[in-house]
């Protein structure tokens, strides 16, 4: 592991975001940079360069990151397991760090946050402060055998991009325990970059380790002159006009794996340049279809959409915006896209193909591909 320190900085609208990265396997500017949310809770982003939300990226890249956290998570926590992503932008990363995982053991189960309403009972809810959408669901499996590998879950993996200061795992521990989770002896943080510093250990007590792939600290001296962003209401919890199926569940409902039998009538050209765009929390499925063309010769990159606003600059070249594909009247965002850009687009959903915004397809000129279908 590297131990030279590297400072990195940022001056945005409404201050100077600082980064002293301590430790990690890799150059800390290949793994990340700097945006700028249109949110007043909090002006800075850590923009992950692999995790395939905010820049695309391709599968293979993902794919070692995934296998990176897992060789560091202990392989003698004691089972059951339960690995827990946090919506939206951590679901994909944390499926990835579960296949990678569980491939050595039989008694693991993952299981995401959500904003997006499916189950029959809601197991927890917790709040992530900063967020631009700051309520999320977990959900209790309606499978009785994962919602009983839930209950007696004596492991905690809690995966995210990036920890700040910890609170939100802390947080969603909280709801964990108070929710039933009575058997859990040890607590995993996982994440692709680790800011928090002592922050967790000091609340979630001895038993909490930390995995990350570069951690160290930062500061941000805010202008408390600077105006404030107005950032729209992207934060609805709700069954919109186009409900999930809970039939094609991906991890919502808890799961000990997923098949890859997105799309399976695709074909693409040795070299063809295209893009797969999961949409929302619709990305572990789109994943593994953009992992499979990867394999089959083309020159693939990974995104999805998000319904985190952020502003022009640094590491967000290119924005666009449109209507979200659940029906909820919010607006999503996608990211680091130029029309043009790729030979192929692959616009994937978990809601039928009429509720993928139009402006959308035209913009990219793409194609839809809905899951079940």
């Amino acid at each position: 592991m590297n131990q030279q320190p590297t400072r990195l900085s940022a001056t945005l609208t409404r201050g100077v975001l600082e980064v002293d990265v301590q430790g990690g396997d890799v150059p800390a500017q290949s793994l990340f940079g700097f945006a700028e949310r249109r949110n007043p809770k909090r002006a800075f982003l850590f923009v992950s360069r692999v995790l395939g939300k905010h820049i695309p990226v391709e599968p293979a890249l993902m794919e070692q990151s995934y296998r990176a956290l897992a060789a560091q998570i202990p392989a003698d926590l004691p089972g059951p397991v339960l690995m827990l992503g946090m919506a939206e932008t951590a679901v994909g990363l944390g499926a990835g760090v579960h296949r990678a995982y569980s491939a050595g053991r039989d008694d693991t189960m993952y299981l995401v946050s959500t904003r997006h309403p499916v189950g029959e009972r809601v197991f927890a809810r917790f709040e992530e402060e900063h967020s631009h959408a700051s309520a999320h669901l977990i959900h209790e499996p309606s499978d009785p055998a994962l919602a009983a590998r839930l209950l007696s879950a004596r492991s905690l993996v809690l995966i995210d991009d990036e920890a700040s200061t910890g609170r939100t795992f802390v947080n969603v521990h909280r709801a964990l325990l108070a929710a039933g989770l009575n058997h859990i002896e040890r607590v995993v943080t996982c994440v692709l970059t680790d800011w928090s510093s002592d922050a967790l250990g000091n609340h979630l007590g001895s038993t909490v380790e930390q995995v990350s792939l570069l951690k160290g600290r930062y500061r941000f001296d805010e202008d408390p002159t600077a105006p404030l962003p107005q950032m729209p209401e992207t934060g609805t919890v709700a069954v919109g006009d186009w409900p999930v199926d809970p039939a094609n569940d991906w991890g919502r409902l808890g799961t000990c794996g997923i098949e890859d039998t997105l799309g399976p009538n695709v074909r693409v050209s040795p070299g063809e340049r295209v893009l797969v765009l999961g949409t929302g929390e619709f990305v572990w499925k789109p994943f593994l279809l953009a992992e499979r063309l990867e394999r089959a010769g083309a020159d693939v990159r990974f995104s999805s959409t998000t319904r985190s606003p952020i502003a022009l600059g640094h590491c967000i070249e290119h924005a666009l915006s449109f209507s979200d594909n659940y029906g909820l009247g919010i607006v999503n965002f996608l990211y680091n896209v130029a029309p043009g850009q790729f030979d192929r687009v692959l616009i994937c959903s978990e809601t039928a193909a009429e509720a993928v915004p139009r402006s959308l397809i035209e913009t990219l000129d793409a194609e839809v591909i809905v899951d079940g279908e």
